[in-house]
């Protein structure tokens, strides 16, 4: 018979709460394979695609996209058996199910029985017979009894009520209600969308809604919050990557206090080897970038002031001493900013360093950075000579020491050997956590970085 199951939103192991359905790869009738991707959502950290843990075709598609989901709340139905006859049952959701069929909905990369590894969660080695999700028109489902047996007369069993998605405004904007108060908003005709949620995290209650049927009509201008009359305003839900950065770039500002230096610097040398190695055959196709040549004056710099490249640990009481960099390298994505890291930087070399830089800002601008290869960096490099700027006062990553701004290279005057001559000219700024970095240290550390960019072949006395 038809084996329906429900697919759960999982916790990608991120510490995910909620994720925003993006877009579906699939439709009802489609065929899908065991680990074919279905769907690709955005969490705090990044655009995630998500795999079908079975085969089978899809029956429903539970979430719309630009609807904002909770983890386990179901998404899509997928028939197991569409080859079966017999009429299904009521569904329940996989994760449900999951304790009476024996198996563990379990974390991402947790051993199930049998010796698979769980890759989602309610994703186990066996499952039970699953139910079909009942639509809003359907009769109630008849309790089925095996063939063999004298059939007793049918069991009517509730069908759950299905809650349609939530409405989505014209500006994208879905507000917060629980789906009681959603069909109760409905029933008195209030339009949720020009409504203030008075419950936490701004959720509209029950008492909202009744409010607002006794409350005097009000001006159709305001029924419009969301775009102004004239169309000179907009707004836009705070989620996902900037919803992510705004608090990370609050606690960071509010926890650690911030020391920023700046340094002036004569790169013409930089950009002179730049030049010649651009045409040496073993950078031949390597996009060598300024941003390369800071990278590495950075990570030979940590190593005589590995204080920077350290951690704060307020539970412990502990200074943490890194000996490895995980650079990151803040990028500016259609989705905010994102900071993906450079695994063990200090063991490349210019050009592999070259190569990874680039590698990285193609994932990035293309919205690919996975949530992995945004963690656990230990120092960052901000490029904001990009847009042209000349430095500025940067933020820490939470849970670093150090962050440098490197700023736009130009032609500009500068005395050398008494004589006023035109320079590739460079500001350099860097933040630091001053709980862990001295001034002397922050100082030494900029200065380090400077020299480096200043006569590249002082990095030989490193």
């Amino acid at each position: 018979m038809p084996q329906y199951k429900q697919f759960p939103l999982p916790d990608t192991a991120e510490g995910l709460t909620e994720a925003e359905i993006l877009t579906w790869h699939v439709k009802p009738g489609d065929t899908v394979a065991v680990n074919q991707i279905i769907v690709e959502i955005e969490t705090a950290k990044a655009a995630v695609e998500l795999p079908c843990p079975w085969a089978g075709v899809v029956t429903e598609l539970l979430a719309e996209p630009g609807q904002t989901v909770e983890v386990g709340v179901p998404i899509i139905t997928i028939d197991t058996d569409p080859g079966g006859a017999a009429a299904p049952a009521a569904p329940a959701p996989v994760a449900a199910s999951a304790e009476a069929n024996g198996t563990s909905s379990g974390k991402i990369g947790e051993e199930m029985p049998g010796g698979r590894i769980a890759t989602l969660v309610g994703y186990g080695p066996k499952s039970g017979t699953a139910k079909r999700r009942a639509r809003k028109d359907a009769a109630p489902a008849a309790a089925v009894t095996a063939p063999p047996a004298p059939a007793p007369a049918p069991v009517p069993v509730a069908a759950p009520v299905v809650q349609a998605p939530a409405p989505v405004a014209p500006g994208g904007y879905v507000p917060l209600a629980k789906p009681p108060v959603r069909k109760l908003a409905k029933d008195l005709g209030v339009d949720l969308h020009v409504l203030t949620g008075s419950g936490p995290g701004g959720v509209i209650t029950r008492e909202d809604v009744e409010t607002a049927v006794s409350a005097p009509a009000a001006p159709a201008a305001a029924a419009a919050s969301y775009v102004d009359n004239g169309t000179r305003e907009r707004r836009v839900p705070i989620k996902g990557v900037r919803k992510a950065t705004a608090q990370a770039m609050v606690d960071s500002a509010f926890t650690a206090p911030h020391v920023t230096e700046f340094l002036t610097v004569d790169v013409t040398p930089m950009m002179e080897l730049r030049a010649k190695l651009k045409n040496a055959p073993e950078f031949r196709g390597v996009k060598l970038t300024p941003l390369a040549f800071c990278a590495k004056a950075v990570i030979l710099a940590a190593r005589r002031t590995p204080d920077v490249n350290a951690t704060w640990d307020a539970a412990a009481n502990e200074i943490v001493y890194k000996d490895y960099v995980h650079l990151g390298i803040a990028a500016a994505t259609p989705r905010g900013l994102v900071v993906p890291k450079v695994r063990d930087a200090d063991r490349m070399s210019l050009k592999e360093l070259a190569v990874a830089l680039d590698e990285l800002a193609t994932v990035a601008r293309d919205g690919k950075t996975s949530p992995a290869d945004m963690m656990n960096g230990t120092i960052t490099i901000t490029n904001v000579g990009v847009f042209g700027v000349d430095t500025g006062t940067p933020i820490l990553n939470p849970g670093e020491s150090a962050i440098l701004a490197l700023g736009a290279i130009r032609d500009m005057p500068w005395v050398v050997d008494g004589e006023i001559k035109v320079r590739k000219i460079c500001q350099l700024a860097l933040s630091f956590d001053h709980r862990v970095v001295d001034g002397q240290q922050g100082s030494q550390f900029l200065a380090d970085v400077g020299a480096l960019l200043a006569e590249p072949g002082i990095a030989m006395t490193y």
